[in-house]
């Protein structure tokens, strides 16, 4: 039978063990899913993941970061490995280990930009009508019309405040609607699959760069079964997307 290849994400839940020539933490993940309707969701699985010193120092992680940081492991199940060095339910043996970026410090930076950007627009705005309505009231003050100043400020609220509606998520070109990713059902046949996973790789890079998808993925109307882009809906699933952008398959 052929090893089946997996991949886990999440940070360790125990400490960092050393080896000779490699390491080993635990891990816990969600169960699939994808089970058959009727079945109940399956509980966490604690993984042990064995990776190669050379490539574990290569992350840059240590022994306290962790048990912080958000990790995406790619390896092969094992049941080769002494029970007494893999206390979890399934041993991985691991041959890439990512760090991937914290989506909280992503969105509370961007946050912050945005916020330090918008202050700035608004306190120049401020000083240029503070300057208009300084030499417009020059010459008023001494016909005593203070009325014009007034309509200068609302037309400038309006300003502020029309830009602001039209903030959306950018999707990918070619998206005909955004669905729930737990509503979307996958075939047995892709499941059996396994995308490669630089592509996959490059996928999740792309995502962390622009905050989307680089294609939408084709699912069947009304039914919601994935047709198309199952290494994307690998990538949602990865990076724990809530929605998916989506195109529609009318086959019967």
């Amino acid at each position: 039978m052929m090893p089946h290849k997996m991949t886990l994400t999440g940070s360790a839940t125990g400490p960092l063990r050393e080896y000779d020539r490699y390491v080993a933490f635990d891990m816990r993940e969600k169960g699939s899913p994808s089970a058959p309707k009727g079945l109940k969701k399956s509980t966490f699985i604690s993984y042990t993941v064995f990776v190669a010193k050379k490539a574990f120092n290569k992350t840059g992680l240590t022994k306290k970061s962790i048990m912080h940081e958000k990790i995406l492991i790619q390896g092969e199940p094992t049941l080769d490995i002494p029970i007494d060095e893999c206390p979890g339910e399934m041993g991985i043996i691991c041959f890439q280990i990512t760090v991937l970026p914290n989506k909280n410090d992503k969105e509370a930076n961007e946050s912050k930009d945005k916020k330090e950007a918008k202050q700035e627009a608004s306190k120049a705005q401020q000083e240029v009508s503070a300057t208009k309505q300084e030499e417009k009231q020059e010459p008023v003050a001494k016909e005593a019309k203070p009325v014009q100043p007034e309509v200068n400020k609302t037309s400038v609220q309006e300003k502020k405040a029309a830009p602001q509606k039209k903030q959306q998520p950018v999707q990918p070109k070619g998206t005909k609607d955004v669905v729930s990713f737990e509503d979307i059902i996958v075939p047995e046949a892709f499941l059996k699959t396994r995308p490669n996973p630089v592509k996959t790789e490059e996928v999740i890079e792309f995502v962390k760069r622009t905050g989307h998808l680089d294609k939408p993925l084709t699912i069947e109307k009304g039914t919601k079964v994935l047709k198309d882009g199952y290494r994307r809906y690998i990538v949602a699933k990865t990076l724990k997307m809530d929605n998916v952008p989506v195109v529609y398959d009318y086959q019967k």
